[in-house]
């Protein structure tokens, strides 16, 4: 019972629920120029995955759920550069394990 309860205290500490604003962008993309990255360049890169670059440079890669909402935000914008998005879910490492995606247009 004891390791029970340490081990969900340990999920519980590794896996940070909130809310991240940054840049939409495919992986195979993110160190570069994000104000001209193209919804159709990521539309293109989608089997590399999604993540979001922050305000300070930082990039936190989605999860596969993730990677499917983002795919689908995408699809419905209509913006064509310099995507904008809020993600909301719980970080475990460096990973979002995203709730939902929002595109600012």
């Amino acid at each position: 019972m004891k390791k029970l309860i340490i081990t969900f205290c340990l999920a519980a500490i590794s896996a940070f629920a909130g809310t991240w604003d940054g840049t939409l962008v495919d992986v195979m993309c993110k160190g570069k120029d994000l104000a001209s990255h193209t919804k159709q360049c990521a539309l293109s890169c989608a089997k590399s995955g999604y993540g979001l670059v922050t305000s300070d440079g930082q990039f936190y890669k989605l999860d596969e759920s993730g990677n499917a909402k983002a795919l689908a935000a995408l699809k419905k914008t209509s913006k064509d550069k310099d995507i904008k998005a809020t993600v909301t879910g719980a970080m475990d490492g460096n990973v979002i394990k995203v709730d939902s995606i929002k595109i600012s247009d």
